[in-house]
């Protein structure tokens, strides 16, 4: 009976053991699972989101004159700021510093000594050169129509706000869905509305 007593004894001993050891484990394993949840949180939470830029040649009035480079969607203010402010000669009523600029574009900030242009946007263009000024409709250049269904990228650019960006948009929707029939066909292209078709739907044609 003594025997049988001790062996009992000794096997709630042994089922107590792996009891509180089974609970140990399953502790632990909790805690190393909430550990390694919050670190996961943490590692997200630090991981900064890339944005993504453009590059702008600014010109004119302003500290820094060359390349700077923006956030995507940024405003002609934005590129101002970058370029280390305007001089004291600097007419900013002239231009709209809420302009939304494209990848590629030259910004030429006027002097309060520049005639008044008609548009606020002659002083934006994608062209190279010295003279950044959008030529009026009048000139020989704007009387030259381009042909939307051969032109390339290169020669949408010279659109009055087509940039590379936009250009290039323009080229891809032609191959994906044909020659344009009409030149309306254009604001069906992600990002011409009316008002930037309105600027350029004077020069431009198709055939």
């Amino acid at each position: 009976m003594e025997i049988n007593k001790k062996n009992i004894a000794i096997a709630i001993i042994i089922v107590i053991i792996i009891i509180a050891i089974i609970i140990t484990n399953m502790t632990q394993t909790e805690e190393k699972e909430e550990e390694w949840i919050q670190e996961t949180e943490v590692t997200q939470q630090a991981e900064p989101i890339e944005e993504k830029k453009i590059k702008i040649h600014i010109t004119g009035e302003v500290v820094n004159k060359g390349i700077v480079e923006i956030a995507e969607g940024g405003r002609i203010i934005d590129a101002i700021e970058k370029a280390g402010g305007t001089t004291q000669t600097a007419d900013l009523s002239k231009i709209n510093l809420a302009y939304v600029l494209e990848d590629g574009q030259k910004v030429n900030i006027p002097s309060i000594n520049d005639k008044q242009l008609e548009n606020e946007e002659d002083y934006i263009t994608q062209e190279s050169g010295e003279d950044i000024i959008k030529e009026k409709s009048t000139s020989k250049k704007a009387e030259k129509k381009i042909n939307i269904n051969t032109a390339n990228e290169q020669e949408l650019q010279n659109l009055q706000g087509i940039g590379e960006a936009m250009a290039k948009r323009i080229v891809e929707y032609r191959k994906a869905n044909g020659k344009f029939k009409v030149i309306e066909d254009l604001k069906n292209v992600k990002g011409i509305g009316n008002a930037k078709y309105d600027k350029i739907k004077q020069n431009i044609c198709v055939k």
